[in-house]
């Protein structure tokens, strides 16, 4: 199989596997629960470094908008910083609000990461620009990813 029909196919498998995905998600309400969640993650730093009062940008754009909760991380391994929306429509967790980007917790989950390369790096590092130069199939699937890898923080 040459490299061409390897890539129509990879990108045919994902195009399907989304459409099922959507379909399924359509089927059944969204979690209600899943708004309510909190976004988690491990700096490598001591608790007593980080403050809620004092968090970097990113999160300190939300406000009131979100709850903080700063604590040790499990085995002396630095601090969890974990965040959450106050306020979260239910419809915006389900998965075709996450496919589309309309998902709020997206831009919140993309805040939390790049406030923990500022407290561990001082700087947010960026992937290379273009991710490709190749506009072909296989450049736009690796540039797709690489846009919903952003907000989702997965591919």
């Amino acid at each position: 199989m040459t490299l061409r029909k390897s890539l129509w196919a990879a990108a045919a498998g994902l195009t399907a596997g989304a459409v099922v995905a959507l379909r399924r998600s359509m089927a059944r309400p969204a979690d209600p629960a899943a708004a309510d969640r909190w976004l988690t993650v491990t700096i490598n730093r001591s608790p007593a470094d980080i403050q809620a009062d004092k968090l970097p940008t990113p999160l300190q754009e939300y406000g009131d908008r979100i709850e903080t909760r700063i604590r040790p991380a499990p085995g002396d391994r630095g601090t969890e910083v974990a965040v959450r929306l106050k306020d979260v429509p239910s419809d915006a967790s389900s998965v075709p609000a996450r496919l589309t980007g309309q998902d709020p917790r997206q831009d919140l989950r993309r805040s939390l990461r790049e406030a923990k390369a500022l407290l561990e790096a001082g700087e947010v590092l960026l992937p290379d620009t273009p991710p490709t130069t190749h506009d072909k199939p296989g450049g736009k699937l690796v540039g797709l990813l690489s846009r919903r890898a952003g907000g989702e923080g997965v591919l």
